[in-house]
């Protein structure tokens, strides 16, 4: 707040539930102008402007998003401009509407809070497209100071989010990663009954302690409805929620939960973002997600009120194969092709000119203007020839190679002997100064006592380069290796004896 206050952008990394939200909300009233929040989700655009209602007249909050007809829009414009709405909510893609972004050009907000930054980087472990513009789209609304927030992000994600933000004399204010609270637990399954099995035996476990509520993480539609059903037939009150429900049943799905008329929901990754519901005691994931940054933030949905609470993952290697399988695929090379064609011909990257003439899927289309927009930024020319295309090939492999190497990463989480939060948060590139106690390898007596890197040739977050697999930075330590994010192919677990013997690495 105070580095919001003193005219700084900033870029705040900071666990679920440790009050991100109201960092921007006390800026935002003592901060003369409006205050815009880009949020990727209507629901979580809900519950923060009825939270900021509670709070009286000077944290008046609207939104303007596709629910809502243009008429809204105006009325809560006009609102805005007459001073009676201190938060206009919108997601990224109102921002990219040209004609949104004239009236809040108008209006000349302030302050702008950017929530769920990692969505950002295309980088981060939750890249969208809508949210690569950004910091382009800012610039038209007049370059409004900005505080980007976020639960996850590595180093090279934060630097990568200040960036494509363009902020200006940002601070990163990083307050750690540890929730203390949740003790971390992980049960091996050989079979898909005896997964299930586990999954059951996990939640009736948690519901044995502190009376709350739990979620139960599934990767696939079907596997949600399936599990929902196998925990019906034992007595729960359970709700299912995914992104092949209408928004209809979405809702009242999200209601139920929220209101404690279920207990349990049973959700794909669809649910959870922003989601503030202080009493969840538990979270059992029934299959391992793609990457530890999605796995830590799905778990940080529990004990937001700092009591005790478990996170339990029920780990079949063979589940792995859903993280590769889910991971961004490489574009066509005749698509890539069109759109670096229809780029030239068009001379610029209009992205609604750029799908017509080519005919692909918005999606498709601004993935690959994505991508090209990257080639340029890193001095690749762009042209209507085959280099183009090969340039955002490549890019494209850089980004698949290090979605794999995060399910790899997963693995190491799920089958190592460390104390599994030392383990997070040194994937975090933060260092614990002890074990945690209370994960079921500390319980067990296994976890070793985390390293120090005082007398390390390879200090953590010092920059390195490696012969084949390029520049990285040093995220996690341990007595016999340690681990780097390289720039081009992912996180490397390597063996320090093998590094120093053969003098694989080099500090830069």
């Amino acid at each position: 707040m105070s580095a919001l206050l003193d005219g700084h952008d900033v870029l705040l990394v900071s666990p679920t539930g440790s009050g991100k939200s109201l960092t921007y909300q006390v800026a935002g009233v003592l901060i003369e102008g409006c205050t815009l929040v880009v949020s990727p989700l209507l629901a979580l655009q809900h519950d923060q402007i009825e939270g900021l209602a509670e709070n009286g007249p000077d944290a008046q909050a609207a939104r303007i998003s596709s629910a809502e007809t243009s008429s809204h829009r105006e009325r809560v414009l006009a609102r805005a401009m007459a001073g009676d709405v201190e938060f206009v909510f919108l997601s990224p893609e109102q921002l990219a509407n040209p004609e949104v972004r004239q009236e809040l050009a108008e209006l000349a907000p302030s302050l702008v809070a950017v929530d769920e930054a990692h969505c950002v980087s295309a980088w981060g472990h939750d890249f969208r497209p809508d949210y690569f513009r950004l910091g382009d789209l800012l610039e038209e609304i007049g370059s409004p100071r900005i505080i980007a927030m976020t639960a996850t992000a590595a180093p090279p994600v934060r630097e990568d989010i200040v960036e494509r933000l363009g902020m200006r004399d940002p601070r990163t204010v990083v307050t750690g990663f540890e929730r203390e609270n949740i003790a971390l637990d992980v049960r091996r399954a050989t079979t898909a009954r005896d997964q299930q099995d586990q999954v059951l035996d996990a939640v009736r476990a948690a519901e044995e302690g502190p009376a709350g509520a739990g979620i139960v993480y599934c990767r696939t539609r079907r596997a949600t409805e399936e599990y929902a059903a196998a925990l019906e037939e034992r007595g729960h009150r359970v709700a299912v929620y995914h992104a092949g429900l209408s928004q209809k049943r979405r809702a009242e799905a999200y209601d139920a939960f929220m209101d404690d008329k279920v207990d349990i929901i049973v959700a794909t990754s669809a649910f959870g973002m922003g989601i503030d519901k202080p009493d969840i005691r538990y979270v059992v994931h029934a299959q391992a997600p793609e990457s530890p940054d999605t796995y830590y933030q799905e778990v940080g949905r529990a004990g937001r009120d700092g009591a005790p609470a478990t996170a339990t993952l029920v780990y079949r290697p063979e589940d792995l194969s859903l993280g590769r399988f889910f991971s961004a695929g490489i574009p066509k090379r005749a698509d890539v092709l069109a759109v670096v064609r229809a780029t030239s011909a068009l001379g610029g990257t209009d992205r609604h000119a750029v799908q017509e003439r080519t005919g692909l899927g918005p999606r498709k289309t601004g993935r690959i203007l994505n991508l090209l927009e990257q080639v340029a930024e890193t001095g690749g020319r762009i042209d209507a020839g085959s280099k183009s295309a090969d340039a955002v090939t490549e890019l494209a492999q850089a980004h698949r190679k290090l979605q794999e190497s995060r399910v790899d990463m997963m693995r190491g989480y799920a089958e190592t002997d460390r104390c599994r939060a030392e383990f997070l948060l040194g994937y975090f590139g933060e260092r614990v100064s002890g074990r945690c106690g209370h994960c079921d390898n500390c319980l067990a007596g296994v976890a070793p006592e985390p390293s120090s890197d005082e007398d390390s040739a390879f200090p953590l977050h010092s920059r390195v380069g490696h012969e084949e697999f390029g520049e990285g930075i040093v995220t996690d330590l341990e007595e016999d290796r340690l681990t780097v994010l390289f720039d081009d192919v992912g996180y490397r677990t390597l063996s320090l004896k093998l590094v120093e013997d053969q003098g694989l690495l080099e500090v830069r």
